[in-house]
């Protein structure tokens, strides 16, 4: 299933990026996957055997009003081809394409309390002069890490807590007793 939704991603996306319209079909898949995902009956009808293709595809262009012609036809085909049940791992797919082209970094901050706005600001601009890319930032408490901060940019993992610190001296001290 993985292999068919990368490839219908790419598709969709060398579709976007050849009639200049990336973001607008990435906010229309966005917005129609997060529909999708909390209706259940909109999940029933795309996904079950029990309605036809042809139903599918006539409800299509009903839902999205003015969406993006390229990406209604992508959906049709879809419905046509039995592929809707897909569509969750095409955004993923998608989404990750669409970071890549527009160089964006996800970035994942974790600490005990909420911080202010100048400092994660303050942090994201930092990440982004020394990796030369655009942050998609998200942060996170967690009370359990005690005190300082754990950053995920990309797929490295700086941990920085306090918590982390005491269990890397518990460990040391274990070692050496």
């Amino acid at each position: 299933m993985q292999e068919i939704a990368e490839v219908y991603a790419r598709s969709l996306f060398e579709v976007a990026t050849e009639n200049d319209s990336l973001d607008e079909i990435h906010e229309q898949l966005d917005e129609f996957t997060d529909v999708l995902a909390e209706n259940h009956d909109l999940q029933v009808f795309f996904f079950s055997p029990y309605f036809s293709s042809e139903e599918k595809k006539e409800a299509i262009p009903k839902l999205i009003e003015g969406g993006n012609e390229h990406f209604v036809r992508f959906l049709e085909l879809l419905a046509e081809r039995h592929r809707m049940p897909v569509l969750f791992r095409i955004r993923k797919e998608f989404d990750e394409l669409w970071r890549e082209e527009n160089r964006l970094l996800p970035v994942t901050i974790t600490s005990a309390v909420e911080l202010d706005d100048d400092t994660v600001r303050q942090i994201q601009k930092q990440i982004e002069e020394q990796t030369g890319r655009r942050t998609e930032l998200t942060t996170n408490v967690d009370p359990d890490v005690l005190g300082g901060l754990a950053m995920q940019v990309g797929n490295v993992i700086m941990d920085g807590t306090v918590r982390s610190r005491l269990d890397r001296l518990r460990r040391q001290v274990v070692t050496a007793a």
